[in-house]
């Protein structure tokens, strides 16, 4: 496993990472881990908030764009 050395943390930083990490009965170390993988996990849609942001992109898009001919085609493509 990777190792890395944090420099320079302020010391307000510090206490409140010291704070959380004794709530939720972990190390520092355990609690930045758990902090990283929350900031850096992949931000996940709401499927409502998806949906209606196909929405206004289909509007967008005129009816004659792509035929349900092409549309069929590019299914069966897709399929192995």
């Amino acid at each position: 496993m990777a190792t890395i050395t944090l420099k320079n943390i302020p010391e307000d930083l510090y206490e409140r990472l010291k704070i959380v990490a004794k709530a939720n009965h972990r190390s520092i170390n355990s609690e930045l881990i758990h902090c990283l993988e929350i900031a850096l996990r992949p931000h996940q849609v709401p499927p409502e908030e998806r949906l209606e942001r196909l929405r206004k992109i289909r509007a967008d898009i005129p009816q004659s764009a792509v035929s349900p001919e092409e549309i069929q085609q590019a299914i069966e493509e897709g399929r192995p």
